[in-house]
């Protein structure tokens, strides 16, 4: 996937500019919808301790408090690198899935390192169920890997695909997701909803990063919100229920305004102030 060049990691998570001679003003739809509360403690508690038990020097360990210690600081970040190995999984498979966009609307590309990139690390079998999954689908393509903006609200993105399927108007969020033990691709989370319905309600898509020349959002009139979940096994495709965009939007404002009112107090001042003893 390439990373769009308005888009900057800041203290505040990933916030997107107006143009490449213009600051961050923005926060990026991921980072809003991070706002909400997401308690990991018992995955992170598990991949801790499994790491602990299939630890190559458990073994010797036993008995030997140096050698064990060693073993619990090895394993004890396993959850962050199982969570950067997948982010660099996921960022693999998406740079793949919009290189096979562009090939399709005859741009330049990069399809076959991309592929190459995915087998170097065993990951091919994500290429196979998503060409599979493209030419089922007749996927038509528009605009992949688009910066979108909302100024009302205050936020921009960069959305996966913009398509036409079967006739209809579709946004598209990949997913990069691992398998169950049926062999199935696991399923989506519904904050996918959220990141599509943000995507719908933009107001402007860039036009040049460089000149930070901006027109108005063509593809936000009722399109279809697809969610794919791509899987070594098979792919998931959902759409967001047109029944619930209204609520997941509202909620998605919300969050936006809880990530103002974070950096509001955050610029407000110190919050905590030394107090001495009252005199005597």
């Amino acid at each position: 996937m390439t990373a769009p060049a308005l888009a900057h990691s800041t203290e505040l998570g990933r916030m997107y500019a107006r143009s490449l001679t213009e600051p961050p003003k923005v926060p990026s739809i991921t980072t809003v919808i991070g706002q909400q509360a997401n308690s990991l403690d018992g995955w992170i508690g598990y991949m801790a301790a499994n790491a602990v038990a299939n630890h190559p020097d458990l073994g010797t360990a036993v008995g030997n408090p140096r050698q064990l210690r060693t073993v619990v600081r090895d394993s004890s970040n396993a959850a962050e690198q199982y969570r950067d190995a997948a982010a660099s999984r996921g960022d693999r498979v998406h740079y793949y899935c919009e290189q096979v966009s562009l090939r399709a609307l005859g741009r330049p590309e990069q399809l076959l390192t991309a592929r190459a990139s995915l087998a170097e690390k065993g990951e091919e079998k994500f290429a196979d169920r998503f060409d599979a999954w493209w030419n089922e689908y007749q996927v038509q393509p528009l605009a992949p890997e688009i910066t979108v903006w909302n100024e009302s609200l205050g936020y921009a993105g960069t959305l996966d695909l913009v398509a036409t399927i079967g006739g209809k108007l579709c946004i598209i969020d990949y997913k990069t997701k691992g398998t169950d033990r049926n062999g199935q691709v696991k399923a989506l989370d519904a904050k996918v909803v959220m990141q599509l319905v943000a995507g719908m309600k933009a107001e402007e898509s860039i036009v040049d990063e460089a000149a930070g020349t901006w027109e108005a959002w063509r593809y936000g009139q009722d399109p279809v919100l697809l969610g794919v979940a791509i899987g070594e096994t098979e792919v998931r495709t959902e759409r967001a229920n047109p029944a619930v965009l209204k609520e997941h939007w509202f909620k998605f404002a919300s969050l936006r305004r809880v990530w103002q009112t974070s950096l509001d107090a955050a610029r407000a001042g110190q919050p905590l102030l030394p107090i001495v003893p009252p005199a005597r």
